[in-house]
């Protein structure tokens, strides 16, 4: 949402383009060593892995259970998931797929520095018990 420089109110469309957008950002999840993550953990948008220097596997939860928590999302409706992973070393995390859910990209996010590295994920809805994982960054 854009906060307006002057009166009140949020515009949607063509207002406010050089306004700060923000949005609600629950508490980052968490997770260490090798996991099934639960659609809360995936559902608030950030999730802070620290997996040391042992590589993990953060399998999903199934597209059924998202299907649950999430019952008024249509086909074609989506959530972003950002990892940030805290390992050192070979502290890899591989994120795999629950049942119903068909994963697009690179399922690592690798150490790419000294310490951490992160990697960008949306979820889309594609029918009902069925949803696609796509890697954007």
């Amino acid at each position: 949402m854009a906060l307006p420089n002057t009166g009140g109110g949020y515009q949607l469309g063509d207002g406010n383009l050089l306004e700060v957008t923000f949005f609600d950002q629950p508490a980052p999840q968490t997770a260490t060593a090798t996991a099934t993550l639960t659609v809360a953990q995936i559902t608030g948008g950030l999730l802070v892995g620290n997996p040391s220097t042992s590589a993990a596997t953060y399998t999903l939860p199934t597209a059924v259970a998202l299907d649950a928590l999430l019952a008024n999302f249509k086909v074609d409706s989506a959530f972003d998931l950002n990892i940030v992973n805290l390992g050192t070393s070979s502290g890899v995390i591989t994120v795999a797929v629950g049942a119903g859910i068909t994963l697009v990209g690179l399922a690592t996010t690798a150490i790419t520095s000294a310490v951490g590295s992160s990697s960008w994920w949306r979820f889309r809805k594609t029918g009902a018990g069925a949803w696609t994982l796509y890697r954007l960054a």
